[in-house]
């Protein structure tokens, strides 16, 4: 990575949105004006650069975060382009982690869908300054005015147009840019983004004026610097970008562009706002982290000790894996030696690359304030910390949504057994939302994922990158238990066989947890009454009597308080005691009885009014809970709460019901316990003990 390139000058920026709302394409048009890329790659023909996997260009989606650099006026943007598909929500979670400024991309035409909304909350979470880029001027049902609308209406944001579209649909023809009252006027789709300023058109004067007072009214709102300059009657076009760039970096206010990326429409000008508006590094705070207890920050400055963060990892079958890295201080340098704070051990940098999509330039160093990638680590994790070993801290770590649905997987020949085992392995430490688990009774693998979307792809990559072909069984439902009620319990093992043998005894209180708490183990054992040493052996025997429930399902949201117990001095062992804390647990649940919960998904359906009827009664018999129905034009927009086990063959319903005009998308919400008269059919155990 370039050292020489003044921190200012550094803009680590992700793009995001609903599905087909034009991001990738997006990321494309700025690849291309910028002259990183010769030809401007188009996703419907397979071209992108940023869509590199065989998966992404053969249906046209986004499905891994990209990541790339380009240079634009003396800066460098270093760009992640994420997936809007909601399977995939987890490589938009990892961007916005590390990223300074989003541009979130809105359809002219479907304006604020649900997956733009779920993004726009990841972004509040992780206090990402934002543009907003209103796509698709240039399309039938075009309406830049509605979007920003809805944007206030739905996402409660702050949304202040900085351009005005000169026409809509086929005739959208430039922008009026409001902070200089002037016209920018588009060439032709053959010169390729080339555009002209000029006067304003006489007939948009008046509109032009009043919008450009509703932005001065709102940026002297949001900073206290511009109102004494704006009540003076003294701003200047400087003095409003400066104001909106630091309105726009505390959060208060979100610019609004507009153009059309497929033809190169206004993206010039998109690239001009990144810079004018979104964060260097060396704007935002300082990056905050804890060690023992005491609460650290590092600025962003090569003169700091290192700090960064390990956001993704890809499996490569040639190098192993890539580990992505945000630097956040100091310089990561290869061959050098860096504590990995989240495992508490000492690991070495391998070789480091500056990323372009799925191509690596070798850099002998990583400097505060860039992404890159890292190969030769060991015993490294997404959402690890790697800092200078003499100046420790660890970062706010990563959360993932759990996988909702099941697949299980063999291998078609018998000899590829454990080279299934080991690109599934593989692939689980790429993704955090996978997980691999083993059915105890049928003995096949079992890999739990997002959605059918997500489980076809690694099923893909399964035998595209690693060459093993698998039998999958059909998707079921990943159902989970927790306990119903609190209890306190005890369990003793004896086992006596002539030589030594194995004697552990516990007490302990067993209650259901709060939603998403997964295990808590607590231990208020006194007086030695069961050795230190052998406390972290009952809470694994714990954890692997947790991988499956009274009815076969794993078991969440469990707390495990140890109060007493007792030893012998010869027979007791760890291997004892984590086998009695094993036994104790599953006869707990049996007794205290489980609940079994099920993926719950938010579903956005889109139909003509006059077939509303139909499909609320169709989701009515699914179980569905109908949470708000909103008209859209012509269109409804019903939202309802449907369990994922009710939503298999939708589709196909859907366009039955709608004579192929209904269109639909779900994302999970949670988990909800499953009504007890449903349970028996669900149970993989025929009559729950």
């Amino acid at each position: 990575m370039n050292l020489g390139i003044s921190m200012q000058k550094i803009r680590n920026i992700g793009i995001a949105a609903h599905i087909d709302a034009g991001k990738t394409t997006l990321s494309e048009a700025m690849l291309f004006l910028s002259g990183k890329k010769h030809r401007f790659g188009r996703v419907d023909e397979g071209q992108a650069t940023l869509d590199w996997m065989p998966q992404e260009r053969e249906r046209g989606i986004t499905i891994t975060a990209a990541a790339t650099t380009i240079a634009w006026r003396d800066h460098h943007i270093n760009l992640i382009d994420t997936p809007g598909h909601v399977d995939f929500t987890v490589e938009v979670e990892r961007a916005l982690r590390v990223v300074d400024g989003m541009v979130a991309v809105f359809c002219a035409v479907g304006g604020v869908e649900p997956q733009s909304e779920v993004v726009w909350r990841q972004a509040e979470r992780y206090r990402v300054p934002r543009l907003a880029f209103v796509n698709k001027m240039d399309r039938v049902g075009a309406d830049f005015f509605r979007v920003v609308e809805e944007m206030k209406e739905k996402l409660g944001a702050n949304p202040i147009p900085v351009v005005l579209p000169i026409g809509e649909e086929e005739e959208f023809r430039g922008l009026i840019d409001l902070l200089r009252l002037e016209a920018i006027f588009f060439g032709e789709e053959e010169s390729f983004g080339e555009s002209k300023r000029a006067p304003m058109p006489l007939e948009l004067r008046r509109e032009a004026q009043e919008e450009r007072e509703k932005l001065l009214e709102a940026v002297a709102e949001a900073d206290p610097q511009f109102l004494e300059l704006f009540l003076a009657e003294e701003a200047t076009a400087e003095d409003l970008r400066a104001a909106l760039r630091r309105a726009t970096i505390a959060g208060k206010i979100v610019p609004v562009l507009a153009g059309s990326a497929a033809r190169l429409k206004g993206v010039h000008g998109l690239m001009d706002a990144v810079l004018d508006f979104l964060p260097s590094p060396v704007d935002l705070p300082p990056v905050r982290g804890t060690w023992n207890g005491q609460e650290i920050q590092r600025f962003p400055s090569p003169e700091e000790p290192l700090s960064a963060l390990i956001f993704k990892i890809q499996a490569d079958r040639h190098v192993g894996k890539v580990y992505f890295v945000r630097v956040y201080s100091g310089v990561m340098r290869s061959g050098a030696n860096v504590l990995n704070a989240s495992r508490g051990n000492v690991q070495r940098i391998g070789r480091l690359f500056e990323v372009h999509a799925n191509e690596r330039l070798p850099v002998e160093e990583l400097s505060a304030g860039v992404v890159g990638a890292v190969v030769g680590l060991e015993d490294a994790h997404t959402g690890d910390t790697l800092c200078a070993e003499d100046s420790p801290l660890l970062l706010e770590a990563m959360e993932f949504p759990s996988p909702v649905l099941d697949l299980a997987l063999s291998p078609a020949r018998r000899t590829d057994a454990d080279r299934l085992s080991r690109a599934l392995s593989a692939l689980v430490a790429e993704d955090p939302t996978l997980s691999l688990r083993a059915d105890p009774e049928t003995g096949e693998l079992v890999l739990s994922g997002m959605g059918e979307l997500h489980l076809e792809i690694v099923v893909d990559r399964l035998r595209r990158e690693f060459g093993v072909e698998v039998v999958t069984g059909a998707p079921e439902v990943a159902y989970r238990e927790k306990p119903c009620k609190p209890g306190v319990f005890e369990h003793k093992l004896v086992k006596q066989t002539g030589g030594r043998g194995q004697y552990a005894h516990i007490i302990f209180r067993l209650e259901p947890a709060a939603p998403g708490a997964g295990l808590e183990f607590e231990s208020q054992v006194v007086g030695g009454r069961i050795p230190k040493e052998y406390i972290p052996a009952v809470r694994k025997g714990v954890a692997e009597a947790m991988a499956e429930g009274p009815h076969g399902f794993p078991v969440v949201d469990l707390k495990f308080v140890l109060l007493d117990g007792s030893f012998h001095e010869v027979d007791s062992s760890e291997y004892a005691f984590r086998t009695c804390a094993t036994q104790a647990l599953r006869e707990a649940l049996k007794k205290a009885g489980t609940i079994v919960l099920e993926p719950v998904m938010i579903v956005e359906i889109s139909v003509s009014e006059e077939l509303v009827g139909p499909v609320v009664g169709d989701l009515s018999q699914r179980r569905g809970k109908l949470l708000a129905i909103e008209g859209k034009g012509s269109l409804a927009l019903i939202s309802a709460r449907v369990p994922l086990a009710e939503l298999f063959g939708y589709a196909t319903a859907l366009r039955s019901l709608t004579s192929g005009r209904g269109s639909f998308t779900t994302r999970f919400d949670r988990y909800e316990p499953l009504p007890e008269s449903l349970v028996p059919k669900v149970s993989k155990r025929a009559v729950p003990v």
